[in-house]
């Protein structure tokens, strides 16, 4: 009897130091919730904002990748086999969009103008190469159960979901780190230069930028967490500018919501710029557009300097056009990033802007546009994306468009995506980052780094 009364005490006291959060509190199914004493220096953020802020991640990137597939590959320069004339100015906005480089006559299926492209409501979003690799890392990681996904897990989840043969919407490097998982190699084996001659073109920059929403505020803890699947596909500028977009994506939790956006833009990229060591040619693309942006250049001014800087000179190490690569390596990570930085800089925050200037840069611009469209969707939250644009928009997605093997028969939404991103955090958050999740006021607790 009396083993009896201490046991139901101890059972008791147990459940009265669980937590007891609200009804609709969100709660990782495959979590234990530990109970944290929150310190006066850690960062509070709310759940429940940056679940909104995770949707209008979703939407915005879609958005960008959508409005930037109608001119990609359209304008890669005059160098090589290919010629494509002058690039597009903003007066091309809204005229008949021209082939791309792989197209032969026909147009952009996507839109007959340079316009955006916009899903309505009740339609469905279609998944394209910028979004679909993050959408399984982060389906892999909820599966695993993990903060970090291993070599092992990032192989097995790329060959379930990932067709082998085209139609399969993989290019250049991430395409040849498949052929290296097929004949049995695991990441990162499948990014080193000695087994991926393609290491150095743009994959990692698409499909990697989200592990910085898992570690907010913490770039430091964002980078671990995105080493490995960086390293899948790339190295050295490509891995570096990679891991630039990262800490950008990490810093978004941490702005000053007092000040205008586009002062929170420039902060996080002169934050993510010291990453970027002074003697790499990112770097130096990096300060090049920053520096025409400060002397009152035009966009399109500072994009043809970076085209006559880096395809046509070859300055600061970047040695591209001498390799004579297919379109002058139009997927390369470099000439894209100097793009990526003229949007950025150039639209100063403004979700619109951002996008047209993206997708008029030239090269691949679905790309560079996708990134920043979702880092601004993220910061203004799927409201702001809406009020951007004056409209209400589709929120289904269906990944099933370029990948396999996921349930529903791929549909899925950006509430729900959103949702499983906040289960990834909150692990991040205990295991990672040694902080806490409070489900009674839906708070993380994020400590400062030491």
């Amino acid at each position: 009897m009396r083993y009896f009364s201490y046991s139901v005490l101890l059972i008791g006291l147990a459940l009265s130091s669980c937590q007891k959060p609200e009804p609709n509190t969100l709660q990782n199914p495959d979590l234990l919730y530990a109970k944290y004493e929150p310190k006066e220096s850690d960062l509070p953020i709310s759940r429940a904002d940056y679940k909104n802020k995770l949707e209008g991640f979703w939407l915005g990137q879609c958005i960008a990748n959508w409005t930037g597939l109608v001119t990609e590959m359209d304008k890669v320069g005059n160098i090589g086999e290919i010629k494509t004339g002058d690039f597009y100015t903003r007066e091309d906005w809204g005229k008949p969009d021209i082939p791309n480089i792989f197209s032969g006559d026909k147009i952009s299926q996507w839109s007959p103008t340079l316009d955006f492209v916009l899903e309505d409501e009740g339609g469905v979003w279609g998944a394209d190469d910028d979004t679909d690799i993050e959408y399984i890392y982060q389906e892999l990681l909820l599966k695993n159960k993990t903060s970090l996904l291993s070599g092992e897990q990032i192989r097995d989840g790329w060959l379930k979901h990932i067709k082998k043969e085209e139609e399969n919407f993989l290019w250049v490097s991430n395409q040849k780190a498949l052929d290296l998982m097929n004949e049995g190699l695991v990441p990162p084996a499948t990014g080193a230069p000695e087994n991926n001659p393609e290491y150095e073109m743009i994959d990692a920059q698409l499909t990697t930028e989200v592990f910085g929403f898992y570690a907010p505020s913490r770039p430091d803890v964002a980078m671990k967490l995105s080493l490995l699947p960086i390293q899948t596909v790339a190295r050295d500028d490509a891995q570096l500018i990679s891991e630039f977009n990262v800490i950008m994506y990490s810093l978004a939790a941490s702005i000053d919501e007092s000040k205008p956006i586009s002062e929170n833009i420039k902060w996080m990229a002169e934050e993510a710029r010291k990453h970027l060591p002074n003697e790499t040619y990112s770097a130096k693309m990096y300060d090049f557009v920053k520096s025409q942006y400060e002397a009152g250049k035009t966009w399109e001014e500072a994009r043809d300097a970076v085209y006559e800087r880096y395809q046509v000179n070859q300055e600061d190490g970047y040695d591209m056009t001498s390799r004579n690569m297919y379109c002058n390596a139009c997927f390369a990570a470099g000439i894209n990033f100097a793009a990526s930085i003229v949007s950025l800089y150039y639209g100063e925050g403004d979700l619109k802007e951002t996008i047209k200037i993206g997708a008029l840069s030239g090269w691949d611009s679905d790309n560079p546009t996708a990134t920043w469209g979702g880092l601004i969707g993220f910061m203004i939250g799927k409201e702001g994306v809406e009020k951007a644009f004056g409209r209400k928009f589709a929120d289904k997605f269906n990944i099933h468009r370029t990948r396999v093997g996921f349930p529903n028969n791929g549909i899925d939404s950006f509430p729900n995506m959103a949702k499983k991103g906040i289960y990834v955090i909150d692990r991040v958050v205990q295991e990672e980052l040694g902080g806490g999740i409070d489900l009674q006021k839906d708070l993380w607790y994020i400590p400062t780094p030491k």
